[in-house]
């Protein structure tokens, strides 16, 4: 962990809502006028979207059917924890990206000055920007660990922060993502869903115990067959858990003026009604960005 050059991990599985945690990030750095170097957590996979297919149906031949993007044969786990500790030790390192769409591919080959970029495809490494003022990643395996490895990212996180809807919403919500995004059937995803089960509880549940804060949203509507859902359930049809890991100096009182409706359900955890979700996050996370831009400069 580094005071100097400080990292930030969010993390969360595919459709928890890590990019809305992102957002509410990007608005803290520009009032703050912070300057993030941005990590994706997709670059860090060790196989592009062809190569993952290919090793899928060949792990499924072998009669492995649950080889995903949750765990270590398909991750740099060790680039990961490389990325941080350098960075943490010198305030740079190296990231790439992964290419989603044509638009992103557009925009890449451009930079790159490329022309075969294409959705699918990481880009070339190239050096963070300058002067960064921290490091900040979005993706699956923030806090990743890996015994065989001996990896353990989660030693150069200066601060976690892991977003974990309940189960069935997170369902609800990938499945509604990969239909409107990728044009995905219901049944295609809830296959994936099953083949990431072992990886989902092996490599990124045990992360959401070592995070300092965890968002946590619970819908308010029936949702016990998410397979069968018509919507996802809005903001205000839920209510978001925030749990501190070490509530020793958080100012709870504090929290329950700013943020309307909400209460304490344990002495280290507040809850905040689901449309109220990007304001607490920024009441929560400004004052520490703040604070670890102040130790940074002493």
């Amino acid at each position: 962990m580094s005071a100097k050059h400080p990292v930030i991990a969010v993390t969360g599985s595919s459709g928890a809502g890590t990019t809305f945690v992102k957002r509410a990030f990007e608005n803290i750095f520009r009032r703050q006028s912070i300057k993030a170097a941005v990590i994706e957590g997709d670059s860090l996979h060790s196989l592009d979207r062809m190569a993952f297919r290919a090793a899928a149906a060949e792990a499924a031949k072998a009669g492995n059917n649950t080889f995903s993007h949750f765990g270590p044969e398909a991750n740099h786990f060790d680039k990961i924890e490389g990325m941080f500790k350098q960075y943490g030790e010198t305030g740079k390192c190296q990231r790439r990206f992964y290419v989603h769409s044509e638009e992103e591919a557009a925009l890449h080959n451009k930079h790159f000055g490329l022309t075969d970029l294409k959705p699918g495809v990481f880009t070339p490494w190239e050096d963070i920007e300058a002067g960064s003022d921290l490091l900040f990643y979005e993706g699956l395996h923030g806090l990743a660990k890996d015994d065989k490895q001996g990896i353990d990212a989660r030693r150069y996180v200066d601060l976690g922060i892991g977003v974990v809807p309940v189960v069935n919403l997170e369902w609800i919500q990938k499945i509604f993502r990969d239909k409107e995004e990728r044009g995905y059937s219901a049944e295609a995803t809830v296959d994936t869903i099953l083949r990431r089960m072992p990886d989902y509880i092996k490599y990124i549940t045990p992360q959401f115990t070592h995070t300092d804060i965890n968002f946590q949203r619970v819908a308010t509507v029936d949702t016990s067959n998410p397979f069968i859902a018509r919507d996802i359930p809005t903001p205000d049809e839920s209510f978001v858990i925030i749990r501190f890991r070490n509530p020793k100096g958080v100012d709870f009182p504090y929290y329950l003026q700013m943020i309307p409706n909400s209460f304490m359900s344990r002495a280290n955890t507040i809850v905040v009604p689901g449309g109220k979700m990007s304001h607490a996050m920024e009441i929560i996370l400004t004052p520490i960005m703040h604070d670890m831009i102040e130790n940074k400069k002493k």
